[in-house]
C-alpha cells in the first residue's frame, strides 16, 4: 500500500502532512543520545524536555541547524522515528516531498535526499520552503500574477515572489526564530547578568516579544542564574527590552524583504501591492512583525491561516496534485 507524505524538516520542529489526513505529526527536531554508547534515549517531544536538563552522560541537541542537516546519522534516525510513527502499517512505497530553504547548496540538497531515502522513503521530491508555504497558504502559484510570501521558520527566513509556478526572485537568510532566542540569551547576559537557556528564551519571546512598539508594553517574570553571585534569581523583563534584543535580527529580515521587492519586475511588483505580503512560519507570528513590514514597505501584510503548518500542508498538496504542480519541484530521487 502506498503512502504519500509531505515533510517540513525544520530546525525547530518537524511537521508531517499525510494525504487524506492532514497534519499528523508536529514535534521538535530534537534528539537525545547517550554519550557512552551513542544509544538514542529520546526523540521529539521527550527529547526537547531534556534540553538544558540532561545529566553528564546524555546530550540533547538539534540535528538540523539553520535549515540544513548538521548531523546526518541523527537526522536519519529522527526521520525514521517520525515516519514510522505516522505510517504505522507496513507500506510498500512511501512517497515524500521535503521542504528545503531556497539558499541551500547542491551538497545540502543531496544530504536531505539521502537522509530521507535512508529513513525508509522510496521516492523523494524536494521543494523550496517559500513555494511550499505559498501553496499551503492557498496562493494560486500557477497563476500569471505575482504573489509574495515571507516564510520565517526556526532556522531560516525565505522571502520570495512567485508567478506561473516558479520563484521569480527570492532571498534566503539564516536568521529567524532561533536567532531571536539566541539574541535574547545574549542580551540578558550582557545587560542583566542573567543566564537563561534556549527554552526560557523562547518562552520570553512568545510572551512579550515584539517587532514593533506596543500600545501597552508587556512584562514577564524570568528565572535564571545570576552571573555574578552564581545563584538562581527571578527578574522582571519588559517587552521593550526584548524588542531591543531582537532588533538586529528583525532588521536583517526587513532588509531581505526590501531587497526582494527591489529585484521584482515592475508588473509583478504591482501585483504584490494589490495582493499583499503573506506571512508564514512561526517567526512571522512575532507581535507587530506584520505592522513593521507594512510601515516600511507600504504594502498590505496578511498572516496565513495556519502559519506554522503552511510548508507541510503545501508539501502534501503537491503530492495530491502532482500532475499540475510538478513544475514547482526542484529534484526527485528514487530507490
Amino acid at each position: 500500500m502506498a503512502c504519500d507524505i509531505g515533510i517540513d524538516l525544520g530546525t525547530s520542529s518537524t511537521l508531517i502532512y499525510m494525504k487524506g489526513s492532514g497534519i499528523v505529526l508536529n514535534e521538535p527536531s530534537v534528539i537525545a543520545v547517550s554519550k557512552t554508547n551513542n544509544k538514542i534515549m529520546a526523540i521529539g517531544n521527550e527529547a526537547k524536555e531534556m534540553l538544558g536538563r540532561t545529566p553528564g552522560g546524555i546530550t540533547a541537541h538539534r540535528p538540523i541547524k539553520e535549515g540544513v542537516i548538521a548531523n546526518f546519522d541523527m537526522t536519519v534516525e529522527m526521520l525514521k522515528y517520525f515516519i514510522k510513527k505516522v505510517a504505522r502499517n507496513s507500506f510498500s512505497k512511501i512517497r515524500t516531498v521535503v521542504c528545503i530553504p531556497s539558499g541551500v547548496t547542491e551538497v545540502e540538497k543531496r544530504a536531505v535526499e539521502e537522509a530521507t531515502l535512508t529513513a525508509g522513503a522510496r521516492e523523494v521530491y524536494l521543494v523550496e520552503e517559500a513555494m511550499a508555504s505559498a501553496i499551503g497558504a492557498g496562493i494560486e502559484v500557477n497563476a500569471p500574477i505575482g504573489s509574495m510570501v515571507a516564510n520565517l521558520g526556526g532556522g531560516t527566513s525565505d522571502i520570495a515572489v512567485i508567478s506561473l509556478g516558479g520563484i521569480v526572485t527570492s532571498q534566503s537568510l539564516r536568521v529567524s526564530g532561533n536567532s531571536f532566542d539566541n539574541a535574547i540569551i545574549q542580551y540578558l547576559k550582557k545587560t542583566r547578568n542573567l543566564l537563561v537557556g534556549e527554552i526560557t528564551a523562547e518562552e520570553i519571546k512568545i510572551k512579550v516579544g515584539s517587532a514593533y512598539p506596543l500600545k501597552e508594553e508587556l512584562m514577564v517574570e524570568c528565572r535564571g542564574r545570576d552571573t555574578i553571585s552564581g545563584l538562581p534569581v527571578t527578574v522582571e523583563i519588559k517587552s521593550n527590552e526584548i524588542r531591543e534584543a531582537m532588533q538586529e535580527c528583525v532588521d536583517e529580515i526587513l532588509d531581505a524583504v526590501k531587497i526582494t521587492l527591489e529585484k521584482t519586475p515592475p508588473e509583478l511588483a504591482a501585483d504584490v501591492i494589490d495582493s499583499g505580503i503573506i506571512l508564514t512560519g512561526g517567526g512571522g507570528m512575532l507581535r507587530g512583525f506584520g505592522k513593521l513590514l507594512n510601515v516600511n514597505t507600504e504594502i498590505p501584510v496578511y498572516m496565513a491561516e495556519s502559519p506554522l503548518e503552511c510548508a507541510a500542508i503545501g508539501a502534501g498538496k503537491i503530492l495530491e496534485e502532482i500532475d499540475s504542480l510538478r513544475q514547482v519541484l526542484i529534484t526527485a530521487r528514487k530507490r
